[in-house]
């Protein structure tokens, strides 16, 4: 099925080279074909080396050792704060919080809106909207929120095809709505949603707009203020960088009005037995010893995409997804969950095989050496949306080949025959 396809990377091959796992094999000898990257992303050997270079040369708390190596930890940690700033096009780096993941910073953002005074708390009669295609890191912590307040929790439902049903877009978003949390691009169904369009209606009734992007700023450039977002969210390890850190940019005038989250040193301006006042943004929210190597980590990975740049990577997705979406076509009794346009999504597609359970197709896979992620993606209700109880999951990205795609569909054609389907 391989063929020649616009818009992939020219360099993939070199591309491929930089990441050290790629080349191992497994399953008695079969290379390794990795389709999980919504999962975790695979990292090149430049952030490994960066990383394994602090460890080596420059290790020590940040903030607190009056000594070079804490002087160069320090100088290191908020240099990484810089880089991100810059992949995101925050107007500042104090809009920049470290947290240890995406689930972390939304959990953050509930909690805040929880204790938060004045216009940003929310009680009885409020509303926050979410959607029904939400990873569960951002449909828990609101649940917990309009719980604990009284407050009522909506969503926007789905559409047969995996969008957004936003024909009742004025009734949901009106008066009562302060909080509008979504994601940009769905881990299960692939849909990329119209953000900056929410956002502006959103923002016509004064609400505040929460965007997890853990699965945008992997494939699409990030633009803060464009998308509309009053607050985002990503996490480390989607983005070629290490688990262990993650991102939470707000808009810094919000930020300033949010209370701490957690309580701890390097959060706080001062202490007494009494009361104690807190220190501002971004560092309100970084109580305690941070993830230093971690966002020195992530610091040289979004270098590394930025090298490559976000625009090629995110052309380089669309023509892989259309060419997986072609071959997975071919395969008889198989239903793909979500957009079949491959310009409307993003890397991640998942599908179903009548006759086979997921965990199934991902353990023949797995037999010869392709790795899918089988299970409900922690996305539960997107599932149920669709009266499925889970799906099996492939995910590309900037190092994924035509080659790996044919040996997905190969692996399904097996798969079927396996189970004696044909």
């Amino acid at each position: 099925m391989s063929r020649e396809l616009t818009g992939v990377l020219p360099e993939l091959e070199v591309i491929r080279k930089d990441f050290p796992i790629l080349s191992r094999t497994v399953s008695g000898g079969h290379p390794l074909v990795y389709l999980d990257s919504a999962n975790t992303s695979q990292k090149p050997q430049v952030v490994i080396d960066t990383m394994v270079d602090h460890l080596e040369r420059h290790n020590a708390n940040v903030a607190r050792a009056m000594h070079q190596l804490g002087a160069e930890a320090s100088e290191a940690f908020e240099d990484a704060r810089d880089k991100v700033a810059a992949f995101i096009k925050a107007p500042s780096r104090d809009e920049v919080v470290f947290t240890k993941n995406a689930t972390e910073a939304l959990n953050l953002v509930a909690n805040t809106f929880a204790w938060a005074e004045g216009e940003l708390s929310i009680g009885a009669g409020d509303e926050v909207l979410i959607t029904e295609m939400e990873h569960h890191s951002n449909i828990v912590p609101w649940q917990l929120l309009t719980q604990r307040k009284g407050a009522t929790l909506r969503w926007f439902g789905l559409t047969d095809d995996g969008r957004l049903d936003l024909s009742n877009i004025d009734e949901l978003i009106n008066e009562r709505t302060k909080v509008v949390s979504l994601t940009w691009v769905s881990n299960m169904l692939g849909t990329i949603n119209p953000v900056a369009e929410i956002a502006r209606r959103a923002h016509e009734v004064g609400a505040i707009v929460v965007v997890d992007a853990s699965q945008a700023a992997p494939q699409l450039p990030v633009d803060v203020v464009a998308s509309g977002a009053d607050l985002l969210a990503f996490t480390g390890h989607k983005v070629v960088g290490p688990t262990g850190i993650g991102v939470l940019w707000g808009r810094k005038s919000l930020l300033d009005q949010l209370p701490p989250f957690h309580g701890g040193g390097e959060m706080i301006e001062t202490v007494t037995m009494e009361r104690s006042t807190y220190a501002k943004a971004p560092h309100r929210f970084e109580a305690g010893t941070p993830p230093i190597v971690e966002a020195v980590g992530l610091g040289a990975a979004v270098d590394y995409l930025t090298h490559i740049g976000l625009e090629n990577i995110h052309l380089h997705e669309q023509a892989i997804t259309g060419y997986a979406l072609e071959g997975l076509a071919t395969i008889p009794g198989l239903t793909v969950l979500g957009p079949l346009d491959a310009t409307q999504r993003g890397g991640a597609i998942s599908f179903e095989i009548d006759g086979v359970h997921p965990h199934d197709i991902a353990q023949v896979l797995d037999a010869r050496g392709v790795a899918v992620r089988a299970g409900h993606h922690c996305a539960k209700p997107a599932h149920a949306r669709f009266g499925v109880q889970s799906s099996t999951r492939m995910s590309s990205y900037l190092y994924t080949t035509p080659a790996e795609i044919d040996a997905l569909v190969e692996g399904l054609e097996y798969t079927r025959s396996y189970f004696k389907l044909d």
